[in-house]
């Protein structure tokens, strides 16, 4: 029988996959404090800086990884924004000085990150 071979995930999925953490992101700093103001107990979720920590140390490596394997690095828009949008995010989520400016810290760099994503996803067809 035939050796198995490990399934490379392909950057396009990788692309993907980040833009989806994101858009968790978003998600996380834009609709849950309105779903606060009529349910309390997501009022935990909202404000809890472990999530957002969570979704950082996630998101980075991940965009990291797509970015490297496609090559995209190489554009200054995907490594300028990407690097840009995971410095926001990181220093949102763990720097304590900037808390009271989390969600518009979070907010631009989870736009920069999907921005270089999507400058990377467009790229690779463009090449083709």
């Amino acid at each position: 029988m035939g050796q198995s071979h490990f399934h490379k995930p392909t950057t396009q999925m990788l692309d993907a996959a980040s833009i989806g953490l994101s858009g968790l992101c978003l998600a996380h700093c834009l609709v849950l404090p309105l779903l606060t103001a009529g349910l309390p107990v997501f009022g935990q979720f909202s404000e809890s800086e472990l999530i957002h920590q969570i979704l950082v140390l996630i998101a980075a490596p991940l965009s990291v990884w797509a970015f490297w394997r496609s090559g995209g690095w190489r554009d200054y828009r995907i490594s300028g924004f990407g690097g840009l949008g995971i410095f926001l995010l990181g220093i949102a989520a763990f720097y304590p000085p900037l808390l009271p400016y989390e969600a518009p810290l979070s907010i631009v760099g989870a736009l920069l990150l999907a921005a270089a994503h999507l400058f990377n996803a467009t790229r690779k067809k463009a090449l083709l």
